[in-house]
């Protein structure tokens, strides 16, 4: 059987949401297909390697473990080790990483992987890096003609010369502040007036170096799901409905089951606008170099418009996440899915492995 790490953790502060993700894929991927190793990485990025009494136990929230692991670039085999010199780690044939946001879908643990000759599920170095980085991913739509909303980019330089009445002025009010490279809503807030403005710009700025203000788009927020390589293939499309008024903030995404319901398909779309949205993601994902997954969330707009949100590389697997949800209701069984993901990483692999490396 082929032997899959299930990597998770990392230094985010989605560590926790990973935990629950890694949690669900253990309890459902094909145990009778593949062998399941679980490695860790705690928020100080070393790498552990973790049993299933320790993933399953409820009470861990942040990883840490008893056999630290060391990763020899360059080699064939044996790339992952124990530091401690004792055994032997098992050989790994293909990483599925669930280590959300920074320093974990933003293409530097891919970069790692790439180094040390291993497939892994997901899209690779470019695609997650580009995804991430929200400026970058709105460049490169625009580039494509797809539609993204107005927005003012500024880095931690500039902090100072932010100004409320000309940002404003630019983009309207309400107005949506988050933090360039972050994903699950994490530092995004919705502003109103310039205490809420000043409020959320120095909340962004804890999470990253670059931070982003955009119009609030005015239209149903749906979320597509799509798989594949060369010829991805994209579900219907999901919508979260708040029961309160807000957005879809954190809480409401991992911690409140209560705080939205999830309608798939999405109410009151006719079939000609659910399949131009099934077109968009493949398109946005074709642009920005996906592979192997991603979710793609989008504005439906009264006058049909559709307006790209962002790309979400390695989506979350936990009990209410939609990218899990929108397979199942194409009757694609949770561990088909992971089944399919796995192959879709060994085949890039296989492709990657025939490319010349030297002259």
């Amino acid at each position: 059987m082929p032997t899959v790490a299930l990597l998770f953790g990392g230094q985010s502060p989605e560590h926790e949401v990973s935990i629950r993700s890694a949690r669900n894929i253990y309890a459902a991927i094909d145990k009778s297909r593949y062998q399941v190793v679980l490695v860790g990485i705690d928020k100080a990025g070393r790498w552990f390697h973790l049993s299933e009494s320790e993933l399953l136990n409820p009470e861990l929230l942040v990883v840490n473990g008893r056999r630290q692991l060391g990763l020899i670039p360059g080699a064939r085999r044996n790339q992952i080790v124990y530091l401690d010199g004792e055994g032997h780690f098992p050989q790994i044939e293909v990483v599925f990483p669930i280590t959300h946001g920074p320093y974990g879908e933003d293409g530097t643990l891919q970069g790692i992987l790439r180094h040390l000759s291993l497939p892994f599920v997901g899209p690779d170095v470019l695609g997650s890096a580009a995804c991430m980085d929200k400026d970058v991913t709105k460049r490169l739509l625009r580039e494509a003609d797809l539609l993204v909303a107005p927005y003012l980019c500024f880095h931690y330089f500039e902090k100072e010369a932010i100004d409320y009445a000309g940002v404003v002025n630019q983009l309207g009010t309400p107005l949506f502040i988050k933090p360039a490279n972050m994903g699950s809503s994490v530092g995004v807030r919705k502003v109103e007036n310039k205490a809420e403005f000043d409020a959320a710009i120095a909340e962004a700025f804890r999470y990253d170096h670059k931070i982003l203000i955009e119009e609030m788009i005015l239209g149903r927020e749906v979320e597509c799901a799509v798989m594949g390589n060369a010829i991805p293939e994209a579900t219907t499309v999901g919508e979260v409905v708040m029961e309160e008024t807000g957005f879809y903030d954190y809480e409401s995404k991992y911690v409140s089951a209560t705080a939205a319901r999830t309608d798939i398909p999405a109410l009151g779309l006719d079939e000609e606008m659910l399949n131009k949205l099934m077109l968009v993601a493949r398109q946005a994902y074709r642009t920005l170099g996906c592979e192997g997954l991603s979710r793609v969330d989008m504005f439906v707009c009264e006058d049909g418009k559709v307006y790209i949100n962002e790309i979400n590389t390695l989506p979350g697997f936990t009990q209410i996440s939609m990218y899990p949800k929108l397979w199942a209701a194409a009757d694609v069984s949770y561990p088909e899915l992971l089944d399919r993901l796995i192959q879709f990483a060994i085949e890039r692999g296989e492709r990657e492995a025939r490319l010349e490396k030297s002259l």
